[in-house]
This record gives structure tokens, C-alpha cells and sequence, in this order.
């Protein structure tokens, strides 16, 4: 996994990753079951040799902003162990986690994790099929880093997954000069649950500090209730595209 911030530069074909579906290349994939089998090795095939770059839903690849963490164990190994620890207790994880962490500034931490097996997995099979894995991204980090690239013009990201009975699981991720709210949960709810109890909500904590964002850029819907400011629905052809 590598949680490189601002990288735009296309230097590895995508597999773009969803509970239920893999897209690699121009095509879809159908994923009965995770990590995806003689599927996802027949997506990994159509793709050309080279290094791939798995952009894989924020659910399957959870994040934590962690801030005020003053003081970290001193050694890489005890560092990476306090990281592994802290993400398994904030997320009640039980089964062993691949995490990484990256430093944002001022004592605060983006941390990242995926099951363990998961990712081995993944791993191997695009090892296998020559397409190695140099990186692996939540999906909201991935739109991210092409929506923010200055991070100088406030803005709020909603990254949505679908689930049954027209809900939606997904991230919210605002951002002015740095990255400065990251909230996900994983219980469905419908659009307009979304809006009243999660999104407007969010708004109204970053207007009062002073952090107003000046859109909000949706992907995963094509139709948003009013949240008071421009909608910006991003377009379904994404995996395709290496830039917004």
C-alpha cells in the first residue's frame, strides 16, 4: 500500500476494485467473492504487462486521521506496531491487519490498513499475471489526490459505495490547505439519511471553523438532495481517467 499523496502521473494501468466488481481496463469484471479468483485473473490478463495500481473501496481499505500523537515508540518496528495496534483497537479488527502510516504535519497521522490474507493475496495474483502491484489506495484517497492537488481551495469529497435498497456506504473527506476532516462508516443509509444526519452535519463543523468548503464532489450517485452548496457529481468513467 503506499499512501503517497499528489502523485498524478500515469505509470501503471489501474485495477479499480469494488465489493462485487474489478475494472481493469475498459472492461468490467463480475466478483462473486473476495480476493476474486480465476475473475480477477482474467481482469489482471487483459491488462498490459507492467506494474498495476489498485485503487480498491474505502471499506475493504479503512482510514484513520489521527491527530495529536505526540510522542511514537522510538525504532521502526515498535513504530509500525503502535500503528498496527492503535488502527485494530479504533476499528475493533481482530484478524491480522497490513497498516501503513503517513505523517501529515503537526503530530497528526493518516493511517491506513487491509486484511492481512487479503492483500497476500492480491498480491500474489498480480504477481502471477505479471502485472506486480506497486501500489495499492482507498478510493477516496485516490480521487483525492487529483481533486486537491494545491489543497488551497476548500473543498468536501463524498465517496459512496452502494449496497441494497438504494443505500450507500462511503467516506467523507474535506480538505483546505491540508487534508482536515476524514469521517467513513460502514452502515448503509439512503441519500437523504446521508445528507441530514452526515454531510450537513459535517458542513455546518467546518463552517463554523472557519473552513467552509466551496463544493462538494460526489462519486458513487447521480443525484444528491440540496446540501446548500454546488454539487459536483464525478463521472462513472473514472477508472479510466488517471486525472480529474
Amino acid at each position: 500500500m503506499n499512501l503517497v499523496i499528489g502523485s498524478g502521473q500515469k505509470t501503471a494501468s489501474i485495477v479499480w476494485l469494488e465489493p462485487g466488481h474489478v475494472h481493469a481496463g475498459s472492461h468490467d469484471h463480475a466478483l462473486a467473492e473476495l480476493p476474486g479468483g480465476e475473475p480477477l485473473a482474467r481482469a489482471l490478463a487483459a491488462l498490459p504487462a507492467g506494474p498495476t495500481h489498485w485503487v480498491v473501496d474505502d471499506e475493504l481499505v479503512p482510514t484513520l486521521l489521527l491527530r495529536d500523537i505526540a510522542e511514537l515508540p522510538a525504532g521502526t518496528e515498535a513504530r509500525e506496531a503502535f500503528f498496527r495496534w492503535r488502527f485494530a483497537r479504533d476499528l475493533l479488527l481482530d484478524a491480522p491487519q497490513f497498516v501503513q502510516a503517513l505523517a501529515m504535519g503537526e503530530n497528526t497521522w493518516l493511517v491506513a490498513g487491509l486484511d492481512q490474507g487479503l492483500r497476500e493475496a492480491w498480491v500474489q495474483a498480480a504477481a502471477a499475471a505479471g502485472r506486480p502491484m506497486r501500489q495499492l489506495v482507498p478510493r477516496w484517497l485516490w480521487m483525492y489526490n487529483r481533486l486537491a492537488p494545491s489543497r488551497e481551495v476548500p473543498g468536501l469529497l463524498l465517496a459512496l459505495s452502494p449496497r441494497p435498497g438504494g443505500t450507500w456506504t462511503g467516506t467523507l473527506a474535506a480538505w483546505s490547505r491540508n487534508l482536515t476532516l476524514l469521517r467513513q462508516w460502514s452502515d448503509p443509509a439512503s441519500a437523504d439519511t446521508w445528507n441530514q444526519e452526515r454531510v450537513l452535519p459535517t458542513i455546518a463543523y467546518l463552517q463554523r471553523d472557519a473552513r467552509s468548503p466551496l463544493d462538494l464532489h460526489l462519486w458513487g450517485a447521480t443525484q444528491w438532495p440540496d446540501c446548500g452548496i454546488p454539487v459536483r457529481i464525478l463521472p462513472r468513467d473514472l477508472p479510466e481517467r488517471e486525472a480529474l
